[in-house]
């Protein structure tokens, strides 16, 4: 009988992916959806065998009413799936949830027909508004407000040292502790980290600087990141930094637990006749939320100088090298696991002369040259949590320093 194959069907696909939402989807809403999914998988198998009875025995007076109720369940559940489906990339689910839909439809028309005895219409109709209710506020709430909704992000504290001068006075160095802090109530993966020390060479003018030297520092504003730009001044001629030391200080995959921190201190050593007048330092992580994606298997994939593959967006910035991290990305609930298709995220941990700076991309296998859109860079940092944290520059003059050689 065709009722009977399409609700069991529904059933089998409905507590297929119950089971696997309540066993391993990483909210609580996900776990919760898991289990309306098997309950629902239940009556529905409860509702598939109330049809035989309908049908041909007819031993209990109100299987017709189970059945159809069953049959409601099923309806409400597979046109849910339908919907999330549409957020996934898997053409054959979108069509056997859409045939599953029209083939509930076309049960409960054929049952409603049978003329099934409903006693207390006015509580089993209330009872399925009800019920409805729950299950389309859940699916707003873990489709629509869930992804749009403001989430924290860690801090990134750093405290630089003064200056120490070497025992042969050749050489000097200094100290820098970074500090990431958790203060929120998630657990994120930290997809790159990287701290870079610049050198700077500010002379100082004879005389005061004209109005058209300062229109043209703040036209260089424009060409470099706000990080990087420097205060308008009367006798300082800033001139563009060199980079001195970089490091990653977090290893990516690596994650941070909610209310946790990580500290780690690093040291910038250089020669005492080094030709700067003050280091800048920098820190900055990228980082992904724990309940929007599981990440495993991060591992090195080479460098842009010995083969390693980087997008040709990528290529085209000069004096840069990579060295290149790739992990799998695991949607956070079975539904979006199976009826998307396999994400890698990859994290460019990039250098060159003039900075250092992380990149992270997340992509289906083949597409890392696909150069991401505005709208598809929000949608990615909606579906996964993705915050990024920086601190500095913190500026360090080097003439004390300077002046006990």
């Amino acid at each position: 009988m065709a009722i009977l194959l399409v609700l069991l069907l529904s059933a089998f696909l409905m507590g297929r992916f119950g089971v696997e939402n309540l066993s391993w989807a990483l909210t609580y809403t996900g776990r919760i959806t898991g289990a309306i999914l098997i309950v629902a998988s239940i009556t529905t198998v409860l509702g598939a065998a109330a049809v035989v009875d309908h049908w041909y025995w007819n031993g209990f007076p109100y299987s017709g009413l189970v059945a159809l109720i069953g049959t409601v369940v099923a309806l409400l559940a597979n046109v849910l799936l339908l919907l999330q489906t549409f957020e996934g990339d898997s053409t054959a689910y979108r069509v056997l949830w859409g045939l599953l839909t029209a083939g509930c439809l076309w049960a409960g028309f054929a049952l409603w027909r049978t003329s099934v005895v409903i006693p207390a219409p006015k509580r089993v109709a209330a009872a399925v508004v009800v019920s409805s209710a729950l299950a389309l506020a859940n699916f707003g709430y873990q489709t629509l407000y869930k992804p749009y909704q403001h989430g924290a992000k860690p801090v990134i504290k750093m405290t630089v040292g003064e200056p120490m001068l070497s025992q042969d006075r050749k050489a000097f160095s200094v100290p820098v502790d970074i500090k990431l802090e958790n203060q929120s109530d998630l657990g994120f993966y930290v997809l790159g980290a990287e701290f870079h020390a610049m050198g700077e060479r500010v002379p100082l003018s004879a005389r005061d600087r004209l109005r058209m030297q300062w229109r043209a520092d703040a036209e260089q504003w424009s060409n470099s990141s706000f990080r990087e730009t420097h205060p308008l001044s009367r006798r300082e001629i800033h001139q563009p930094g060199q980079l001195v030391a970089a490091q990653p200080w977090m290893p990516t995959g690596h994650w941070i637990e909610s209310n946790d921190e990580f500290v780690t201190r690093t040291v910038v050593q250089l020669p005492i006749n080094a030709p700067y007048d003050q280091l800048a330092f920098y820190a900055t992580a990228s980082f992904a939320r724990k309940d929007r994606l599981g990440l495993e298997r991060v591992s090195p994939k080479g460098n842009s100088w010995s083969g390693g593959r980087v997008p040709q967006w990528m290529k085209a910035q000069k004096d840069v090298d990579s060295v290149i991290f790739r992990g799998r990305v695991r949607e956070n609930n079975a539904i979006d696991e199976l009826t998307r298709d396999p994400r890698f995220v990859t994290v460019y941990w990039m250098f060159g002369p003039h900075g250092a700076d992380v990149i992270e991309t997340i992509t289906r296998k083949g597409e890392e040259d696909h150069v991401i859109s505005d709208a598809e860079s929000r949608e990615l940092v909606n579906r996964y949590g993705i915050v990024e944290a920086q601190t500095g520059p913190f500026e360090q003059t080097l003439w004390d320093i300077k002046a006990q050689r």
